[in-house]
């Protein structure tokens, strides 16, 4: 009798002793709706697709101008709106400025700097060329990976007299595989904004 109380007694704490593994690092989950656009066509100067998801925050009037840096001495006016992303906590920062041929090359070198403004928390930051001769449209692609605040950023111009600029942001970021099914779901969507993107005038 007292040898099964004692086996009794050695299987209990066996399988009750704690077990020290490793657990991977859980996240919440967050419910991911599929992509539909729709046309945003509010600016005078272009227009492309944005996601159903999407609210605009137009922190200009599009008929009006903010006054930004100067480039060769002169003062360059600038319309900036966000699309905010209210259910996945991301918004993508925009703004338009008309350019010349005297200060293309100027504000081309400023965002490629304000992109790599992350360097020192990337751990490699990939670019990819964008065009679309058919509708004028250029572009460069910034794909910044890390745990870094912006994860991508890119231009769209012309090359004579338009250059529009976007930046994805993200409310909180704790690590890049944290936010990492929400970043591709948003790159999709600037996919399509640079695909569909179309200039007015």
């Amino acid at each position: 009798m007292n040898r099964r109380i004692a086996l009794f007694i050695f299987l209990t704490l066996w399988a009750c002793s704690p077990d020290y593994s490793p657990k991977p690092t859980g996240y919440f989950y967050i419910h991911i709706d599929d992509h539909k656009y729709r046309l945003f066509s509010d600016c005078p100067q272009f227009e492309f697709n944005i996601s159903t998801q999407v609210e605009v925050d137009k922190l200009t009037d599009f008929k009006t101008w903010t006054p930004n840096v100067k480039f060769d001495n002169k003062t360059v006016y600038q319309q900036w709106f966000n699309l905010i992303y209210p259910s996945l906590g991301a918004q993508l920062y925009c703004d338009y400025l008309p350019i010349s041929s005297k200060n293309f090359a100027q504000i081309s070198e400023e965002c490629r700097k304000f992109a790599y403004l992350h360097v020192k928390k990337a751990n490699a930051i990939l670019t990819r060329n964008y065009a679309n001769p058919e509708m004028r449209v250029y572009g460069l692609v910034y794909e910044i990976k890390g745990d870094v605040a912006s994860p991508v950023q890119f231009v769209l111009t012309d090359s004579v007299k338009h250059f529009f600029r976007g930046a994805l942001y993200f409310d909180n970021v704790s690590s890049q595989d944290s936010i990492a099914p929400v970043a591709e779901y948003i790159k999709e969507d600037i996919e399509m904004l640079i695909e569909s993107f179309k200039w007015k005038k």
